[in-house]
């Protein structure tokens, strides 16, 4: 089975979900049906195999959360090639590696990213440039939007394709400087939609709402792909200006039954002074990850809401984005965990050796699922460390409490979660060591009320130079995504370090933990 089942079922004659029903739309906005998104998918596919697009070749989707964006997903699923699914936050830089690491063959972005495109073009192997411009002209080098429309209706003679066939190529945030690729199959994906499906029930009355970038699988593959598979609804946001009143106001008129709120948004909602005048009656849950919900945010939102339920999830894209997750009857007394396994999915906590623990022992967490990725792409060594006879090893550490739910006891490569994204200071500290003023950095995590976490970089100048914190931060603004750049600056005579030279980075979170709570000027 393959990823493009979702659509062709929709205009066979015995069909399980009805071609003329509302698929995807954008807030209270534009909507499209599944046959049409069928049609329009179909009509781009046949427009980039005259580009050259065909099975294996890689088609990137820069673009802004859009309708269009479900087409070109899907039209390079019918291809049999490989969606790369860029972060429109990236600098031109990083977008570069990740084209270039691709190789990617035709290039699908928003005009707004048009001076990031045009600063790397010479320089990566993009063969095609498709524009989407809502206002205004493009450049000779690029192709009008209009030519992916203008594909003929119906694609004829797809390529065979199978379920271990590569459908999806995700850059997740590299923990040595550079990201990997993780590469999903069409397994991978419909697994996945079926997963979630199981464990929620999802009907096709249901209207199911996500509030991410469609570039991160909280977004597509979360909530919005199992929400085709059972033929309802799905509701994706704008980009930019994230606004939660904005996103209740749709909820109410859309009636929304499922909805993705990462916890910053939820605070943001439960804080909302007249949140009652707002009619939720049809809420049914509402999915948070990323980090653990606040005790006070569970506390009132069952006062104001005590028929919705909260589900907390727990995973990581290449080792199931939603591998475990807590069951709204289980958030008031196991709220501090991450609940249990999803359906066919398995969980344990191991040992450097990969021997499981038991009880109440801290070490890594292995997961195991039909939506362990396949691999990281063209990086052999880091894919045999990280997959092992079926698991993923996620780097994360955990336990297994005495009820036999999963706790996240930290996370053992150091990574920061901000905003519900991830930070890897390895990648921020080999782009500010290359600054003249700057002999020595280290990168932590510090609290954030509202983000869980902020970026701080601890730096030691040069001898003789007099770096500001403004300069690092014009420094880090032209090479780094705007999540990623430091909020906090601090100064220093040098690291704390153990006697192998390796940074204590312990003892600089501990330092400066109360940075976070420290008003901005």
């Amino acid at each position: 089975m393959d990823v493009a089942y979702l659509l062709r079922r929709t205009i066979q004659d015995l069909r399980a979900v009805d071609g003329e029903k509302t698929a995807v739309q954008l807030e209270d906005g534009p909507s499209w049906t599944y046959a049409q998104l069928h049609a329009l998918s179909d009509s781009y596919a046949n427009a980039l195999r005259k580009l050259g697009v065909s099975k294996g070749d890689r088609v990137g989707i820069l673009l802004y959360n859009c309708l269009e964006y479900w087409a070109v997903y899907f039209a390079a699923a019918k291809l049999g090639a490989i969606a790369v699914r860029l972060n429109f936050r990236l600098a031109s830089e990083e977008l570069e590696y990740a084209l270039k690491d691709s190789e990617t063959h035709t290039l699908c972005f928003e005009s707004a990213f048009l001076e990031r495109v045009a600063a790397i073009r010479h320089s990566v192997p993009v063969k095609h440039y498709v524009c989407l411009s809502r206002e205004g002209s493009i450049p000779e080098w690029c192709l009008p939007w209009e030519t992916l429309e203008r594909g003929e209706p119906v694609l004829s003679d797809p390529p065979p394709l199978s379920g271990s066939d590569p459908v999806m190529l995700m850059y997740t945030s590299g923990t040595t400087g550079r990201p990997k690729g993780a590469l999903w199959t069409h397994d991978n994906t419909l697994w996945f939609a079926a997963i979630q499906a199981l464990k929620w029930n999802l009907k096709p009355s249901d209207v199911c709402m996500t509030t991410g970038p469609l570039y991160h699988v909280g977004a597509l593959e979360d909530l919005s792909l199992p929400g085709l598979l059972v033929g309802a609804h799905v509701i994706i946001t704008k980009s930019g200006g994230f606004d939660i009143r904005r996103v209740l106001k749709v909820m109410e008129q859309k009636r929304v039954t499922h909805v993705l709120l990462f916890p910053f948004m939820l605070y943001d909602m439960l804080n909302l002074p007249d949140l009652d005048t707002y009619r939720l009656e049809h809420l049914k849950a509402i999915i948070s990850g990323g980090d653990p919900v606040l005790p006070w945010a569970i506390e009132r939102l069952r006062e104001r809401f005590p028929h919705v339920g909260l589900i907390q999830i727990y995973g990581l894209t290449e080792g199931t984005p939603i591998a475990a997750c807590l069951d709204p009857e289980d958030v008031y007394h196991k709220g501090h965990t991450v609940g249990k396994p999803m359906p066919l999915t398995e969980i344990k906590i191991a040992d450097d050796d990969g021997r499981s623990l038991g009880k109440g022992e801290v070490g890594e967490i292995w997961i195991k699922s039909p939506v362990v990725a396949r691999e990281y792409w063209r990086k052999p060594e880091a894919t045999r460390e990280t997959f092992v006879d079926g698991w993923c090893r996620t780097g994360d550490l955990g336990r297994i409490d005495e009820d036999g739910y999963l706790v996240i006891a930290g996370r053992k490569k150091d990574m920061i979660r901000s905003g519900g994204e991830n930070i890897y200071p390895a990648e921020l500290e080999n782009v500010l060591i290359q600054h003249p003023k700057i002999r020595d950095v280290a990168i932590i995590g510090v609290p954030d009320p509202k983000y869980l976490e902020a970026v701080c970089a601890v730096i030691v100048p040069q001898p003789g130079s007099n770096p500001s914190e403004q300069e690092i931060l014009d420094y880090c603004k032209s090479r780094l995504a705007g999540y990623k750049k430091p909020r906090y600056v601090v100064f220093v005579d040098e690291l704390p370090r153990t006697p192998s030279g390796k940074i204590m980075k312990y003892r600089l979170r501990d330092t400066y933990r109360s940075l976070g709570a420290e008003p901005q000027s």
